[in-house]
């Protein structure tokens, strides 16, 4: 299971970045297994509500990505040192932004209504496909591609079918899930830019490149304990105070024995920031790589493909001949009893081709029995 998602709920502003939605690395076959348990440890709601709303958070995730655009803009216009994963987003701002644009444009109000949502659990309240998502972004590392989702949601079905209404849902609850997943990654980004800058602003204050001499020692430690602390801070001030001789003496004091309270040494912690930046580099481009992505796949074939209700009308049916605007009228049809019945949309297909069998059988029987009656999309 990937890190806990609950921080999903917390809202824009939070001081502390969220952590982006990464998880081990799965092959297909621990994929295939992690949807097995995955679809046993989900439970359902008994009855659709309207839950929590995606599409504020949305709003919430295009502002964060916009504002960090824009701080990276004006670090590089100030060339200001910038990350790998700045560069990625700096560069390719517009794919995010488009991204954004059409998922808003393309979530119609209500689009969650009826779509099965989670009982318990951290994302209680939100729709089962949208935890089905997140688990296989945090798994692929935002670098899935449409058979790593094929394969993933036969396993899940293989517990637990998805409904009609889930199965197209994927297609954009994927975008969604990339975006909030970018948006995280932006937030980090922000944070580094931030802590680096007021370490620099210190280390300056420090080694008196900002003005004729050093500041007064005691200046100096009162602006260390005033100081926001964190990783990227201190791996910061750590690198510029390396090496600087005896002026730096009290700073470099200070800056050990923090370091030493939380556990941790300057090397240790410079060596684990660069690896986090390093992973947070790979992830910024994988999401921004799999992004267009999700727009190229034929979901419509995807759809077919998995859709445990199109197997089973064209294993009793001329289903499969029949043109694509007609096999949806069927899904509707389906949906419809399904949701007005109470019966879960596998049965009802169940149902439907069983009847149409009988009337099959009859129609040997019977020649003036009509033949469009042992069609499944005859019967009510």
């Amino acid at each position: 299971m990937s890190p806990s998602p609950s921080s999903v709920l917390r809202r824009a502003g939070s001081p502390t970045p969220e952590p982006p939605i990464r998880a081990e690395l799965f092959s297909v076959e621990r994929l295939e297994q992690h949807a097995t348990s995955l679809a046993a440890a989900q439970h359902v709601a008994p009855k659709p509500k309207r839950g929590r709303p995606l599409a504020r958070r949305l709003r919430d995730n295009a502002g964060v990505l916009a504002e960090t655009y824009r701080s990276v803009v004006r670090a590089a216009s100030a060339h200001q040192p910038i990350t790998p994963a700045g560069e990625w987003l700096l560069d390719n701002f517009h794919i995010a932004d488009e991204q954004v644009r059409e998922i808003q444009c393309y979530l119609p109000p209500g689009f969650y209504r009826e779509l099965p949502k989670l009982a318990d659990g951290p994302l209680q309240g939100y729709p089962r496909v949208f935890g089905i998502a997140w688990e296989l972004i945090a798994h692929t590392d935002s670098a899935f591609d449409v058979q790593k989702l094929t394969r993933f949601v036969q396993a899940y079905q293989k517990v637990q079918p998805l409904t009609i209404g889930e199965l197209w849902a994927l297609a954009i609850t994927l975008r969604i899930t990339l975006v909030e997943n970018l948006r995280r990654l932006a937030d980090s980004i922000q944070a580094q830019q931030s802590a680096g800058r007021l370490a620099d602003t210190l280390a300056d204050r420090i080694l008196g490149t900002a003005a004729a001499h050093p500041e007064p020692e005691a200046m100096i430690l009162r602006s260390l304990d005033q100081a926001a602390w964190s990783p990227a801070f201190a791996v910061e001030l750590a690198l510029r105070l390396r090496d600087q001789g005896p002026n730096v003496t009290s700073a470099q004091r200070w800056l050990n024995a923090r370091l030493a309270a939380e556990g941790t040494t300057a090397d240790q912690i410079v060596r684990e920031e660069f690896q986090c930046q390093g992973a947070t580099d790979i992830t910024v481009r994988s999401v921004i790589t799999s992004m267009p992505l999700v727009s190229m796949i034929n979901w419509a074939e995807f759809f077919e493909s998995v859709s445990p209700v199109d197997a089973i009308l064209r294993g009793g049916s001329d289903f499969a001949a029949m043109d694509f605007s007609t096999r949806d009228r069927y899904r509707r049809a389906i949906e419809e009893l399904a949701r007005e019945s109470g019966r879960d949309e596998v049965m009802v297909a169940q149902h439907a081709i069983a009847a149409a069998r009988r009337a099959a059988d009859k129609t040997t029987e019977n020649e003036s029995f009509a033949p469009w009656e042992s069609d499944p999309g005859y019967f009510p």
